[in-house]
């Protein structure tokens, strides 16, 4: 039962990650479209840095939680996970990316 409410505590912050990574894809777009990645302006940087900050602490929170169920009793498993999940974590930044391009026009 323990296991059970740890796994799913590690899912719900891995969702939450998994919505920061997004955010961070729409958020990134707009400067590397318009190529001023070095050149954002403060509450540019702020967006960014935010999204990508808390995406990391939360999946790594998540990571742990998981750990503490599972990288024992089932390192393969606990390894494939880690593997699945930073794909997710990319995988959901590009989408984000792609939900930016498609709705937002440049002037």
């Amino acid at each position: 039962m323990e296991k059970g409410i740890i796994r799913f505590v590690a899912l719900l912050c891995a969702i939450g990650s998994l919505g920061l990574s997004w955010a961070f894809g729409v958020f990134i777009t707009i400067p590397a479209r318009e190529g001023r990645l070095l050149a954002m302006t403060g509450v540019e940087l702020q967006i960014i840095g935010i999204s990508l900050a808390a995406c990391l602490l939360v999946a790594w929170g998540s990571l742990h939680l998981l750990s503490l169920a599972d990288r024992v009793e089932h390192p393969a498993a606990f390894r494939g996970v880690r593997i699945g999940y930073g794909v997710a974590l990319i995988a959901a930044a590009m989408s984000g990316v792609a939900w930016s391009m498609a709705r937002v026009v440049s002037l």
